[in-house]
């Protein structure tokens, strides 16, 4: 055998075992820092790309050097990824190689002096309360996928919750009497939301007199437990829940480029509009830290701003 040879299947192995150990550390992310399975999902993604660029550069990746870990960040912006993509993908690389390190597999040396790129700070997009309504006016209050619409969109609109935390809400998390519900953000931490009555009676509705027929739809194994489930009857997870919402804001006429994430903007934004304190948004919002909420400050004062232009006698 060659040189050559030998040092191809060197690579074949190492890069082999290294897919092998990104299959444990998404365990590790799944199973011990309990990470919920789209994010999970994410960073396996993430990590499998810089892999077969690795095998397509004949590059061992845990002995790649910054020079080469930089030359697979300029591939990517010569691909033309997004600069948060690419920043998103530096992220995983540093998690995982960090991870190795702890395990005494390797080193994260190279990766850890890297940068990412400088994005522009963009404010979040966000729906008004009239545009909410006519969102929730495309919902078929007549069928039982329309009133599990209807609910889905109160919810998301009245807890400000992300769309995968509406995937694994399940119909004992809501406390009718109290006006309540327990959410299960990331790391599975729990906060309780207060939900508006309007909210309620649409989930109210949905679960006595739609879901019912929708579980009925399916044809084998155990009964659907979250709230939101198909036309046949299955867990609705949350890229399903993503579509259902893009197909009512066509029906509604509305900005298809807002995301599921907007509603959660535009929670925040409305509720320190009105006066709320930071503290307590950051609290529904499930933020760990406050920094994060504070990007709704300058929504709110963006849009105080507007209304005084609109309405002051000199604005």
């Amino acid at each position: 055998m060659s040189s050559e040879d030998k040092e191809a299947n060197v690579r074949a192995n190492e890069l082999a075992r290294t897919r092998r150990m990104v299959c444990n550390y998404v365990l590790y992310l799944s199973e011990v820092r309990r990470l919920s399975r789209h994010t999970a999902r994410a960073y396996n993604t993430d990590l499998q790309e810089y892999l077969d660029w690795c095998e397509r550069e004949g590059v061992i990746p845990l002995e790649a050097t910054r020079r080469q870990l930089r030359g697979y960040l300029a591939y990517m912006g010569r691909s033309g990824y997004a600069d948060k993509t690419i920043n998103r993908r530096l992220s995983s690389l540093k998690s995982f190689y960090m991870w190795v390190e702890r395990e005494g597999m390797g080193t994260a040396d190279s990766v850890a002096m890297l940068k990412g790129r400088r994005l522009s700070k963009m404010l979040p997009k966000t729906l008004t309360d009239d545009d909410i309504s006519r969102l929730l006016d495309t919902c078929d209050k007549t069928t039982a996928e329309g009133m599990r619409d209807l609910a889905f969109i109160e919810m998301l609109y009245a807890t400000g919750a992300r769309i995968s935390e509406l995937a694994t809400l399940e119909p004992s998390h809501i406390d009718y009497e109290l006006g309540q519900v327990r959410i299960f953000g990331k790391r599975a931490k729990e906060r309780i939301v207060p939900v508006y009555d309007v909210a309620l009676k649409a989930v109210s509705v949905y679960v006595e007199r739609a879901r019912p027929t929708l579980v009925a739809a399916r044809r084998k194994g155990e009964p659907a437990r979250t709230l939101f489930v198909s036309t046949r009857g299955n867990e609705m997870s949350g890229d399903a829940l993503r579509k259902t919402f893009h197909t009512h804001m066509r029906l509604a006429g509305l900005d298809d480029t807002i995301t599921p994430h907007g509603i959660r903007h535009s929670f925040a934004t409305e509720l320190l509009s009105g006066g709320a304190d930071l503290k307590a948004v950051q609290e529904l919002l499930g933020h760990e830290s406050l920094a994060t909420t504070q990007i709704y400050t300058h929504l709110s004062i963006d849009r105080l701003k507007s209304a005084t232009r609109q309405a002051h006698p000199r604005g």
